[in-house]
């Protein structure tokens, strides 16, 4: 298996990562947060970090959620980024991100270079919406599916920061949406999904993305163009590389596919691996 390597831009920089954390450039803004993969040395000492940064994420105990520690005093607790011809806002939240995921980069030139004018494209799972918002960009009719009001509302807000208009809005569970969609009879030339490792559905049963990619993957499948792509992202370790492989190449019979590994490298050389990255194409 491959790695692919998401490169920075102007607006944000992997400036160094070890001991379990990683020191990132937003903008103007400098944040150190977890990062489980960064299981190496830094480059850097923490101390030197903190002299740098503006804030730092401070886990508790089950690793899922936590508080953000200002570093300095002036720091803002929301601002804008850019990239290409979108404007995203980012903000603290109590889950350590920012609402912005800056190693999905590649997927997005991909994108960017895959759909055309008034090409139907698919975002499941959309969250603030990146990739939505580089489809609509270059001309994409986009729907964009998230079962979170808040994040569809921040992804709005993203739409109207960067001048677009007319992204199909889509309060819904991915997984419901997308089974009614090949009901309809409705095909994309695109579609990307970011499913979550584990969590609750709207009606209360348990997400475990071990036990649903297949489905998930095989409901894409049918609503695909002839012509289109698939892009799924899969970051919980629970569902090990092989696994993937194994479920793509059973479902994907006669087409092109890669598994490949999601990576960045820091400003100071070193590597983090965020996890797998599938691409489904036509032959």
């Amino acid at each position: 298996m491959a790695r692919i390597y998401s490169e920075p831009w102007s607006d944000y920089e992997l400036l160094d990562a070890g001991g379990s954390k990683k020191l990132e450039r937003w903008g103007e803004v400098i944040t150190i947060r977890p990062e489980r993969n960064a299981y190496f040395r830094s480059v850097k000492p923490f101390t030197f970090w903190q002299k740098k940064a503006h804030f730092e994420f401070e886990e508790e105990e089950d690793h899922q959620k936590g508080q953000w520690k200002r570093l300095k005093p002036d720091a803002p607790t929301e601002w804008f980024i850019n990239y290409r011809d979108i404007r995203m806002k980012l903000q603290l939240t109590k889950y350590k991100h920012l609402g912005f995921f800056p190693e999905q980069q590649i997927n997005w030139e991909y994108i960017a270079k895959k759909i055309g004018k008034n090409d139907r494209f698919l975002n499941l799972f959309g969250y603030t919406g990146a990739a939505s918002l580089v489809a609509r960009s270059v001309g994409g009719d986009v729907f964009h599916c998230d079962s979170v009001r808040q994040v569809i509302n921040w992804g709005k807000e993203n739409m109207e920061a960067s001048g677009l208009s007319d992204i199909h809005w889509v309060l819904e569970d991915a997984l419901k949406f997308a089974q009614r969609e090949v009901k309809r009879g409705n095909r994309y030339k695109g579609i990307i999904m970011d499913p979550p490792a584990f969590g609750i559905g709207a009606g209360k049963e348990r997400w475990k993305i071990e036990n649903r990619f297949p489905e998930l993957l095989k409901i894409a499948l049918d609503l695909r163009q002839e012509d289109g792509f698939i892009i799924a992202n899969t970051y919980s370790p629970k569902l090990d590389v092989k696994d993937v492989v194994e479920i793509v190449k059973n479902l994907a019979v006669s087409e092109k596919c890669g598994v490949d590994t999601l990576c960045m490298k820091t400003g100071s050389g070193k590597l983090i691996e965020y996890g797998q990255r599938t691409l489904i194409e036509p032959v």
